[in-house]
């Protein structure tokens, strides 16, 4: 086991750090430790202000406001080598370098490399159609084509292109395009270099989502992420992310129902809520009705908008997965399925992974929160 190779998975997120390492054992993935670090991080990048080619201001935005918009920009380009050297004094970076070095060290992690997630909210995602060109000019179009899109300098981004597999295109191009600030990226592999770890690459979390619990499944499905914040809804086609869209109601909410329900505090509420399989039919489900309708309302628009789309029309969706630390709560499952005739069910990202028998019960509780960080140390399986 000592020579075999070993890839690590990090998720640095809004409620702490996720790390799962996994070794190859014969061509196998199988889970060689795992860790979890508990503590609300303010993970959202800073807002830049440019002002004669110099930086004016470093401010920390709220989460309530997407970061991409407030990148402020007077016709001047961003000078990322000032940026990289202001983040690397921004003190959450010392912080969350110094907890990720703590949780690795005790996790007993075996290996250096690692791969890590980027928060969806923050990276640009779209899918982009193309007429039959040469190869050497897709780069370019592409370039164009987001630059339309986005409210900031092209400059400012990473272009990550990934050629779409399709059938009966008659030529035709489709692409999935990723777009990071190099800004944000220059944030997380500071934060990895503090804590003796080699970025080899960053991702977003619909990919690490996909791998983990679609796997090579083709079939038309939508990824339900329900935080403790915020609500993430991707739509897989064909093994790959095509669309995101996300809602402002997460656990948290859930936990204040509850709380209200029981007649208790909200603490004790998020403590039990996991618990409820046996007893949830007793509580009245017109009390979480606001915080479920719009969930449900937001899955039925996006597949709708998905399926009116060209190309996609006469596709079936297939099921959804629910994954985050919340989707075990069993109101959101079972309501769902009342809505929906597909299959409706919790996913399990551990199902690609050897692992010992005798620690499953404990990995199947804590799977929901662990997909994204298992999704990235498949990577390279």
């Amino acid at each position: 086991m000592s020579k075999a190779k070993s890839y690590l998975g990090v998720d640095i997120g809004a409620h702490g750090i996720k790390l799962v390492e996994i070794k190859n054992t014969k061509g196998r993935p199988q889970l060689w430790t795992y860790g979890i670090l508990d503590k609300n991080l303010d993970v959202h990048l800073s807002s830049v202000y440019v002002k004669n080619k110099d930086i004016e201001e470093l401010s920390r935005i709220s989460d309530n406001v997407n970061p991409l918009q407030e990148v402020k920009n007077n016709n001047s380009k961003l000078d990322l080598n000032v940026i990289q050297d202001i983040l690397s004094k921004d003190t959450r970076i010392n912080e969350y370098a110094e907890m990720l070095k703590f949780l690795v060290k005790q996790s007993k992690v075996d290996t250096k490399y690692s791969s890590a997630s980027l928060p969806v909210s923050q990276v640009f995602h779209t899918v982009i159609n193309l007429p039959k060109v040469e190869e050497k000019m897709i780069p370019n179009i592409i370039k164009a084509e987001v630059a339309k899109m986005i409210p900031f300098p092209i400059e400012e981004m990473q272009i990550i292109p990934q050629r779409i597999p399709t059938e009966n295109n008659n030529g035709n191009i489709t692409m999935l395009v990723t777009a990071a600030p190099k800004i944000l990226i220059s944030f997380y592999s500071i934060i990895f270099q503090k804590a003796g770890l080699e970025l080899m690459e960053l991702e977003t979390e619909a990919f690490a989502l996909t791998r983990s619990l679609v796997g090579l499944d083709k079939m038309v499905t939508m990824v339900l992420d329900v935080g403790a914040e915020r609500t993430n809804f991707f739509i897989v086609d064909n093994a790959t992310p095509m669309t995101y869209r996300s809602l402002h109601i997460g656990g948290n909410d859930f936990d204040k129902v509850l709380a209200t329900s029981l007649g208790t505090s909200v603490e004790e509420a998020k403590k039990i809520k996991i618990s409820l399989s046996g007893i949830h039919n007793q509580l009245s489900l017109d009390d979480f009705l606001p915080v479920l309708d719009p969930i449900i309302k937001e899955i039925k628009y996006s597949f709708d908008l998905y399926l009116r789309q060209s190309g996609n029309i006469g596709k079936k969706p297939e099921k959804i997965i629910l994954t985050g630390g919340s989707s075990l709560f069993p109101l959101i499952k079972d309501y769902i399925a009342k809505e929906f005739d597909m299959k409706i069910f919790v996913g399990n990202p551990w199902a690609r992974v050897i692992h010992q028998d005798g620690i499953k019960k404990m990995l199947d509780d804590l799977g929901p929160r662990m997909s994204v960080s298992i999704g990235l140390a498949l990577r390279n399986f």
